[in-house]
């Protein structure tokens, strides 16, 4: 098909998945818990953080670390103390483990006291039409303060090759307008056109199949391809066709 006719195929599945049902199956219905923007921020950004492997199991996990944090994660964040801390070490999600869930509580603390929440940090680095130097400096911010060395795989660096999918979801939760009640819309400094794809085994292999991506690896140089060519869909909001990417090749098996 023909670049008219993708932009037409391609808007008709955003329609079709951008839609509140989106909710039932996916993780991002753990942060539609919370209504304060920094609950919603720090349940999305955990959520996301431990989103890979089966979504039933992320989402069961991402529930059961909310109730962890008593439902109230921005409070437990600025507030916990070591028996706290102490509370969380039996989570585990694959290999994300209750001492990385430590670090993360102790270095989200730091950035909501020390460099004004998460929104800020990604906004002071942005680009015109990235993010990706923000997740980077995002990176070096979070692991500011004295951890384990194996608690960094956690976040990923797309400036050393990384799709860091899990961060940009998280970015495209935060960023997007929530018009149609799935995202969220809640960070007002950054601009949709700016969001990368999360991209990921499902909507990699629709965007090849849609001639929307050679390169074979899932890596930052095949982000780099896509997100170009999605912006030659909608240059506005590009990530908007994560949700058709991801639905033909999860739901519908494209």
């Amino acid at each position: 098909m023909n670049q008219s006719e993708l932009k037409d195929f391609l808007d008709e599945k955003v329609a079709q998945y951008n839609h509140p049902k989106f909710l039932e199956d996916d993780p991002i219905q753990v942060p539609h818990r919370f209504s304060r923007k920094e609950g919603i921020e720090i349940s999305g950004f955990l959520t996301a953080t431990i989103a890979w492997g089966n979504r039933k199991s992320i989402i069961n996990n991402s529930i059961r670390l909310m109730e962890l944090l008593d439902n109230s994660p921005y409070d437990f964040v600025l507030n916990h103390t070591e028996n706290d801390l102490e509370k969380l070490s039996p989570f585990v999600h694959r290999t994300f483990k209750g001492i990385d869930l430590h670090y993360f509580i102790q270095s989200l603390k730091n950035i909501y006291l020390n460099h004004d929440g998460l929104e800020s940090v990604f906004t002071k680095h942005q680009e015109k039409d990235s993010l990706q130097s923000s997740i980077s400096k995002f990176k070096e911010v979070f692991f500011e303060l004295p951890h384990l060395p194996r608690t960094q795989k956690h976040v990923s660096d797309p400036l050393k090759g990384s799709a860091a999918k899990r961060i940009n979801m998280f970015l495209r939760w935060m960023v997007r307008d929530n018009s149609t009640g799935v995202d969220f819309g809640l960070w007002k400094s950054l601009n949709p056109s700016q969001l990368s794809c999360p991209l990921d085994v499902h909507s990699g292999n629709v965007a090849r199949k849609l001639k929307l991506l050679k390169r074979k690896q899932n890596d930052a140089k095949a982000l780099s391809e896509l997100d170009k060519n999605l912006r030659k869909l909608d240059a506005n909001d590009p990530v908007k066709y994560d949700f058709a990417l991801f639905g033909l090749g999860v739901f519908e098996k494209f």
